[in-house]
């Protein structure tokens, strides 16, 4: 898996054709989904179905995210799919507090499995660093965004970004990677996506996750850096080799420590392209 996944593509798990689909798609990480992409009477056939898919090792890193934790099925779904030795990570959706994340990491699933929290409530979004820091198994956390939405009764996009850089910084402040943005649930709507990535990226977001094999590009063409980007990068990137202290280029920027990191990582991403 790359060191900085930008796709990650869910997949309805009881679909299979579907799934193998999205394992060729080209995506970072595909994330069978058991959640709310699947009916009440289909919750057992996608539970298998996964658990199968599983048994052996697929060509790209896999995710599954499980049913709520206080749903019927959660039990059933970690203890299916938790020691598939194809499983790269579970996602746990509708997380309100760290306890729920030690729980899940020491008495349901094997050791070390890497975990991600989903944040989907006011309760959850207030709690984030105190998640974010619960266990080391947890490797990231998100926001689930449709849920939110409908908990906080927002009606414009607007009205969520506060909770998107509370998210942001509690993932940074927990040593965490910035987290991957939530879908953009129009799959027709390519131009509004792009748009809300550049929002994301600003923010401060790294990736996005997608419901659509379309929507991957333009995901990836949006948080990759730009050749201007690129270009700024080398050249502080080489400033600070030929002089490590803090200075001022020829065109009065200023360059230190914190300023070659973040070129650093930009290039890292460059690599991609």
């Amino acid at each position: 898996m790359t060191a900085f996944p930008l796709t990650w593509l869910y997949a309805p798990g009881d679909r299979p054709p579907v799934v193998a689909k999205a394992l060729t798609s080209g995506a970072d990480i595909v994330v069978v989904d058991l959640e709310d992409a699947v009916a009440p009477d289909r919750k057992a056939y996608a539970r298998a179905a996964t658990a199968e898919l599983l048994a052996e090792l697929p060509p790209v890193p896999v995710h599954v995210r499980v049913n709520a934790l206080d749903s019927p099925w959660a039990g059933q779904d970690l203890a299916a799919v938790a020691p598939a030795p194809g499983l790269c990570a579970l996602r746990l959706p509708k997380i309100t507090s760290p306890t729920e994340v030690v729980r899940i990491a020491q008495h349901a699933v094997p050791a070390g499995l890497p975990l991600y929290a989903l944040l989907e409530t006011a309760l959850g979004v207030e709690q984030a660093y105190a998640v974010a820091t619960a266990h080391p198994s947890l490797r990231g956390i998100a926001l689930g965004e449709a849920d939110l939405r409908a908990d906080l009764g927002v009606r414009h996009d607007a009205g969520l970004d506060w909770s998107r850089s509370r998210v942001i910084v509690a993932a940074r402040a927990a040593g965490l990677p910035p987290p991957a943005q939530s879908v953009h649930p129009d799959v027709h709507d390519l131009e509004g996506l792009a748009a809300s990535c550049g929002h994301g990226r600003a923010l401060g977001f790294l990736g996005r996750a997608a419901i659509h094999p379309r929507q991957l590009p333009v995901i990836e063409r949006a948080f990759l850096p730009t050749e201007e980007e690129i270009e700024q990068a080398e050249t502080i990137v080489k400033a600070a080799a030929a002089d490590p202290g803090a200075q001022a280029l020829p065109d009065g920027r200023f360059i230190d420590t914190a300023v070659v990191t973040a070129a650093q990582r930009t290039l890292s991403l460059a690599r991609r392209r």
